[in-house]
């Protein structure tokens, strides 16, 4: 299976990640990626931009190093709201949206809570993927957040950073929800999460994991370059009008 778009990727702006866009864009270049997210952590996390930086996002190039780039964010949910920490107006601008929990930017609460919060942002029509739900910094019921995906079309994350083993605790959670994601139907997509250039690209784990669950290859969104493409596309369409 080629996986030909990463769309989950640090740059230096992150503040915890050591690699600037012009060598991620290289990375690409090397493994064949035809895409490639510029996804930094939004204002709420330590050491990330604030918001200038996502102001400015159109100074770069659409192309380096012949990979097409998207550029975004990695949104914080810091409420059980779902609430974001980036203004719609800023949204609104972005190529890709990607959301998930993290700790510093996140409250916690139960299962419940958790799991609503991070379905309220997957119904956010700024919102375009989710990510690494089977981090067990926060418990979810990762069978709803599955149904969610299919009823919504909302492609959720395999994370592929979460597996790794230097991190604990995260596969048997993205296992099962590989196999929830198998169940319903709903779109996958795989992200490195990469924080340095080396890692751009690398989905090994990630890969390990869908294919045991036996989610099949139509199933993954960045498998096609024109698919992640043409949904990006029906996702603005679909957004209100900021004025």
């Amino acid at each position: 299976m080629d996986i030909l778009v990463d769309l989950h990727t640090h740059t230096v702006a992150s503040g915890h990640a050591y690699s600037t866009i012009t060598e991620n864009a290289a990375a690409a270049s090397r493994r064949g990626l035809k895409l490639l997210g510029m996804t930094d952590h939004g204002p709420s996390m330590p050491g990330a931009p604030n918001l200038y930086h996502f102001g400015n996002l159109a100074v770069l190039p659409s192309e380096i190093h012949g990979v097409k780039i998207l550029t975004g964010v990695e949104a914080n949910i810091t409420s059980q709201e779902g609430e974001l920490d980036i203004p719609l107006r800023y949204l609104a601008k972005m190529n890709v949206v990607l959301v998930g929990l993290h700790v510093y930017c996140y409250p916690g609460g139960t299962v419940e809570q958790n799991t609503a919060a991070y379905i309220k942002a997957m119904k956010n029509p700024f919102v375009d993927i989710m990510v690494h739900p089977g981090r067990p910094e926060f418990q979810l019921d990762l069978e709803r957040i599955a149904k969610a995906a299919a009823d919504l079309n909302v492609p959720v994350e395999i994370n592929n950073s979460s597996l790794s083993p230097q991190k604990r605790g995260a596969w048997d959670n993205c296992s099962r929800f590989a196999g929830y994601m198998a169940q319903y139907g709903g779109p996958v997509i795989l992200g490195s999460d990469a924080h340095f250039w080396d890692r751009v690209g690398e989905f090994r784990f990630a890969l390990e994991l869908v294919e045991g669950a036996g989610i099949p290859e139509k199933q993954i969104l960045n498998t096609s370059e024109q698919r992640v493409l043409s949904y990006l596309e029906a996702r603005r369409k679909r957004r209100p009008v900021i004025g």
